[in-house]
């Protein structure tokens, strides 16, 4: 399995679009075995859920995300945890836990993305 983590500086980001970058956890036996850090390649519409997807990634974990990009990871079969907090590996190892759970904060309107999770 492949858990991809919305992060800046090793952080799990509030607004899953406008993170620096994806830390990508390949996991085996609920354990992370190997990691690697992408940057986002750039913030446009329905872009970002098919990136990761055609990248294997199972799993999504982020702060908070638009419903478009929800219903995308939805059509690609990729389970969508949002609300994490944190650091980013803690996050990807309670998920494997089964610690971590979605509070399906979904943001609405881009123009308030910073107070997306609340």
């Amino acid at each position: 399995m492949k858990i991809a983590v919305a992060s800046e500086n090793g952080m799990v980001t509030e607004h899953f679009g406008h993170c620096e970058e994806f830390m990508i956890f390949d996991t085996n036996n609920n354990q992370i075995v190997k990691s690697e850090t992408i940057a986002n390649p750039g913030h446009k519409p329905g872009f970002l859920p098919n990136f990761l997807a055609d990248r294997g990634v199972n799993v999504i974990i982020s702060g908070g995300m638009g419903g478009g990009a929800v219903e995308i990871f939805n059509e690609r079969n990729i389970e969508v945890v949002v609300g994490a907090r944190g650091d980013a590996k803690t996050a990807a190892e309670a998920y494997l836990q089964g610690s971590l759970k979605s509070t399906g904060s979904i943001c609405h309107e881009h123009q308030h993305h910073e107070e997306c999770g609340e």
